[in-house]
């Protein structure tokens, strides 16, 4: 039993269980539209909410898409600029390349260049070395005889002489009294008078001396070095050592340093044997500073000869120099003479002159007597 406003209603009643049952589908109709409401009031403000996310969508989108049109810009001025620095920069790599292959072509080039005068100069020199590889043989050859050696020496020994002396202080291959002729012959006054330069060369003594292998070969080219140049000094004090002819001394010339200093360095006995016999030996240097000293004592002797020319110019010069002193001194009395002669010829100059102006005004003023009225007389012959 269910009591509803006042009015008890059975539950095995058809029509409480009917209108119960309407009651409750009121009820959930009821519920069902108010869960709609809200439902769709819910779907209205999600619908507004999706409203306003869409549009602020739209707005991402075209601010997404001005972005993306700016950064598209951006990139395209970028990739532009990119482009042109890339350009730039291939040209100024291209042009650098270029710069290098050109240098480097240059420098190729001239080292070529270089390279082709080196070798060209190395050619020059092969050439020098091959003809001075002949000359050598050449010079050997003529060494290698006694003839030729004699000759090479006087050669060499002309060429000192004509670079040392004057041409007419000394004679080649002069013949002296006893008909020996001497390479040279230089003529100092005396004293000491004339001196005889004669020319040897133990050049095979000397080879044999270098080339020993052992004391005894030394030992025998060592006395055959001594019989050679005791020999040429004994021959040259015999036969270029005259009295009354030439100098008491003679000089043994040797063309070749490298015998002089062994002569000197291992060999005095035969330098002090050299200056008992008044036979210098002199090597090509040691000559022409002798020749020198001589060259000195020529332009003394001349200087004395001289002399007494000297002195008698002299004296003429002195009376020239009184001549001239005395034809001054009467060109300056004329020159005196000649000045007075201007002056007496100015005051008579002035004076003609007042006269002609006098003359002039003859008619207005009187003539007035002068102080010196007399007119000189002009010197005879003048």
């Amino acid at each position: 039993m269910i009591e509803l406003g006042g009015a008890s209603l059975s539950l095995d009643d058809p029509r409480a269980l009917a209108a119960l049952a309407g009651l409750a589908a009121v009820v959930l109709v009821l519920f069902l539209l108010i869960a709609a409401v809200r439902a769709a009031s819910r779907s209205a403000r999600q619908v507004a909410l999706m409203e306003r996310r869409l549009r602020s969508l739209g707005d991402g989108q075209q601010q997404l898409a001005g972005g993306l049109t700016h950064v598209a810009e951006a990139q395209s001025a970028a990739q532009t600029n990119m482009l042109h620095l890339m350009e730039k920069r291939l040209l100024e790599v291209s042009e650098r390349m270029n710069e290098n292959l050109h240098g480097s072509a240059r420098r190729t080039a001239q080292s070529l260049g270089d390279l082709q005068q080196r070798l060209e100069t190395i050619d020059k020199a092969q050439a020098n070395i091959t003809r001075l590889s002949g000359d050598v043989l050449t010079l050997q050859d003529i060494l290698s005889n006694k003839q030729t050696r004699g000759a090479f020496g006087e050669i060499q020994l002309h060429d000192i002489v004509l670079k040392a002396l004057p041409s007419d202080s000394y004679s080649l291959q002069r013949t002296l009294s006893n008909g020996r002729r001497a390479d040279c012959l230089i003529h100092l006054p005396n004293p000491p008078g004339p001196i005889c330069i004669d020319s040897k060369f133990p050049l095979e003594a000397y080879e044999a001396l270098r080339r020993a292998a052992t004391d005894a070969e030394a030992a025998e080219a060592a006395r055959f070095l001594r019989a050679s140049v005791r020999k040429h000094i004994r021959d040259i004090a015999e036969r270029y050592i005259l009295d009354g002819e030439t100098a008491d001394g003679a000089l043994m010339f040797l063309p070749s340093e490298a015998v002089y200093a062994e002569l000197h360095a291992n060999f005095p006995d035969l330098v002090r044997e050299g200056f008992a016999a008044k036979v210098w030996i002199v090597s090509p240097t040691t000559c022409m500073a002798t020749l020198n000293t001589m060259r000195a004592i020529l332009k003394d002797a001349r200087m004395r000869e001289q002399a007494g020319a000297i002195r008698r110019e002299l004296g003429l010069l002195f009376a020239d120099v009184d001549r001239l002193g005395a034809r001054v001194e009467n060109l300056d009395r004329h020159f005196g003479q000649a000045s007075k002669d201007i002056a007496e010829i100015k005051i008579s100059a002035d004076k003609a002159g007042r006269r002609a102006r006098r003359l002039d005004n003859f008619d207005f003023e009187e003539l007035a007597p002068e102080s010196d009225p007399a007119i000189p007389e002009l010197p005879a012959g003048e």
